[in-house]
Protein backbone atom coordinates (compact mmCIF):
# COMPACT_ATOMS: atom_id res chain seq x y z
CA UNK A 1 0.00 0.00 0.00
CA UNK A 2 1.42 3.37 -1.08
CA UNK A 3 1.26 6.22 1.42
CA UNK A 4 0.21 9.63 0.10
CA UNK A 5 0.37 12.91 2.02
CA UNK A 6 -2.08 15.68 1.16
CA UNK A 7 -0.88 19.10 2.38
CA UNK A 8 -3.25 22.06 2.34
CA UNK A 9 -2.03 25.55 3.11
CA UNK A 10 -3.53 28.72 4.49
CA UNK A 11 -7.23 29.47 4.35
CA UNK A 12 -8.16 26.12 2.81
CA UNK A 13 -9.81 25.31 6.13
CA UNK A 14 -12.32 28.03 5.17
CA UNK A 15 -13.47 26.39 1.93
CA UNK A 16 -17.24 26.59 1.64
CA UNK A 17 -17.27 29.74 3.76
CA UNK A 18 -15.04 32.21 1.91
CA UNK A 19 -15.28 33.54 -1.63
CA UNK A 20 -17.88 30.99 -2.65
CA UNK A 21 -18.02 32.55 -6.13
CA UNK A 22 -14.42 31.34 -6.63
CA UNK A 23 -14.11 28.25 -4.46
CA UNK A 24 -17.68 26.97 -4.31
CA UNK A 25 -19.76 25.85 -1.38
CA UNK A 26 -18.01 22.54 -0.66
CA UNK A 27 -15.71 22.44 2.36
CA UNK A 28 -12.36 20.75 2.86
CA UNK A 29 -14.10 17.71 4.39
CA UNK A 30 -15.97 17.19 1.11
CA UNK A 31 -12.68 17.26 -0.83
CA UNK A 32 -11.04 14.89 1.64
CA UNK A 33 -13.92 12.41 1.25
CA UNK A 34 -13.65 12.56 -2.55
CA UNK A 35 -9.89 11.96 -2.29
CA UNK A 36 -10.45 8.94 -0.03
CA UNK A 37 -12.91 7.48 -2.56
CA UNK A 38 -10.46 7.97 -5.43
CA UNK A 39 -7.51 6.66 -3.43
CA UNK A 40 -9.28 3.33 -2.82
CA UNK A 41 -9.00 2.58 -6.55
CA UNK A 42 -5.21 2.62 -6.25
CA UNK A 43 -4.84 1.14 -2.78
CA UNK A 44 -3.42 4.41 -1.43
CA UNK A 45 -3.36 5.23 2.26
CA UNK A 46 -4.03 8.96 2.60
CA UNK A 47 -2.83 11.29 5.35
CA UNK A 48 -4.31 14.80 5.42
CA UNK A 49 -2.62 17.88 6.83
CA UNK A 50 -3.75 21.51 6.79
CA UNK A 51 -2.04 24.50 8.32
CA UNK A 52 -2.16 28.25 8.06
CA UNK A 53 1.47 28.41 9.23
CA UNK A 54 4.38 28.25 6.80
CA UNK A 55 6.77 26.59 9.26
CA UNK A 56 4.31 23.79 10.01
CA UNK A 57 3.91 23.13 6.29
CA UNK A 58 7.70 23.04 5.85
CA UNK A 59 8.07 20.60 8.77
CA UNK A 60 5.43 18.32 7.24
CA UNK A 61 7.09 18.38 3.82
CA UNK A 62 10.45 17.56 5.39
CA UNK A 63 8.79 14.50 6.95
CA UNK A 64 7.59 13.62 3.44
CA UNK A 65 10.34 11.07 2.88
CA UNK A 66 8.17 8.63 4.86
CA UNK A 67 5.51 8.92 2.13
CA UNK A 68 5.50 7.61 -1.43
CA UNK A 69 3.97 10.80 -2.85
CA UNK A 70 2.77 14.24 -1.83
CA UNK A 71 -0.03 16.41 -3.16
CA UNK A 72 0.20 20.01 -2.01
CA UNK A 73 -2.05 23.01 -2.32
CA UNK A 74 0.14 25.72 -0.80
CA UNK A 75 -2.62 28.31 -1.11
CA UNK A 76 -1.26 31.85 -1.08
CA UNK A 77 2.22 30.57 -0.20
CA UNK A 78 2.46 29.34 -3.80
CA UNK A 79 3.28 32.87 -4.87
CA UNK A 80 5.62 33.86 -2.04
CA UNK A 81 7.35 30.99 -0.29
CA UNK A 82 10.90 30.22 -1.26
CA UNK A 83 11.12 28.30 2.02
CA UNK A 84 8.36 25.87 0.96
CA UNK A 85 10.03 25.54 -2.45
CA UNK A 86 13.31 24.67 -0.73
CA UNK A 87 11.55 22.07 1.44
CA UNK A 88 9.97 20.45 -1.63
CA UNK A 89 13.33 20.39 -3.40
CA UNK A 90 15.02 18.87 -0.34
CA UNK A 91 13.10 15.57 -0.56
CA UNK A 92 13.07 12.81 -3.14
CA UNK A 93 9.35 12.10 -2.77
CA UNK A 94 7.42 13.17 -5.88
CA UNK A 95 5.25 16.24 -5.26
CA UNK A 96 2.29 17.38 -7.33
CA UNK A 97 0.97 20.90 -6.74
CA UNK A 98 -2.75 21.50 -7.09
CA UNK A 99 -5.00 24.55 -7.14
CA UNK A 100 -8.78 24.69 -7.11
CA UNK A 101 -9.09 27.71 -9.39
CA UNK A 102 -7.48 28.47 -12.72
CA UNK A 103 -4.73 30.76 -11.49
CA UNK A 104 -4.00 31.93 -15.01
CA UNK A 105 -7.43 33.51 -15.29
CA UNK A 106 -6.97 35.43 -12.05
CA UNK A 107 -4.82 38.33 -10.84
CA UNK A 108 -1.33 38.67 -12.31
CA UNK A 109 0.40 37.99 -8.98
CA UNK A 110 -1.32 34.58 -8.74
CA UNK A 111 0.23 33.50 -12.03
CA UNK A 112 3.73 33.25 -10.58
CA UNK A 113 4.05 29.92 -8.79
CA UNK A 114 7.28 29.85 -6.80
CA UNK A 115 6.57 26.54 -5.06
CA UNK A 116 5.68 24.80 -8.33
CA UNK A 117 9.31 24.95 -9.42
CA UNK A 118 9.95 22.03 -7.06
CA UNK A 119 6.92 19.97 -8.08
CA UNK A 120 6.79 17.20 -10.68
CA UNK A 121 3.66 18.82 -12.07
CA UNK A 122 0.87 21.32 -11.45
CA UNK A 123 -2.88 20.80 -11.83
CA UNK A 124 -5.01 23.94 -11.67
CA UNK A 125 -8.56 25.07 -12.27
CA UNK A 126 -10.61 21.92 -11.86
CA UNK A 127 -11.95 22.47 -8.36
CA UNK A 128 -11.75 19.32 -6.24
CA UNK A 129 -11.08 17.36 -9.43
CA UNK A 130 -7.57 18.87 -9.37
CA UNK A 131 -6.87 16.67 -6.33
CA UNK A 132 -8.40 13.58 -7.94
CA UNK A 133 -6.30 14.16 -11.05
CA UNK A 134 -3.22 14.38 -8.84
CA UNK A 135 -4.11 11.04 -7.20
CA UNK A 136 -4.30 9.46 -10.65
CA UNK A 137 -1.04 11.11 -11.71
CA UNK A 138 0.75 9.78 -8.61
CA UNK A 139 -0.61 6.31 -9.35
CA UNK A 140 1.01 6.46 -12.78
CA UNK A 141 4.24 8.06 -11.53
CA UNK A 142 4.69 5.52 -8.75
CA UNK A 143 3.98 2.53 -10.97
CA UNK A 144 5.68 3.39 -14.25
CA UNK A 145 9.38 2.73 -13.92
CA UNK A 146 10.35 4.26 -17.26
CA UNK A 147 8.79 7.69 -16.89
CA UNK A 148 11.25 10.52 -17.35
CA UNK A 149 11.54 13.19 -14.71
Amino acid sequence: MKRILIVNGPNLNLLGKREKELYGEKGLNFIENKIKEEAKKYNFKITFFQSNHEGDIIDKIQDGESFDGIIINPGGYSHTSIAILDAIKSIKTPVIEVHLTNLFSREDFRQKLITAKGARGVISGLGYISYLSAIYALHILLNEENLTK
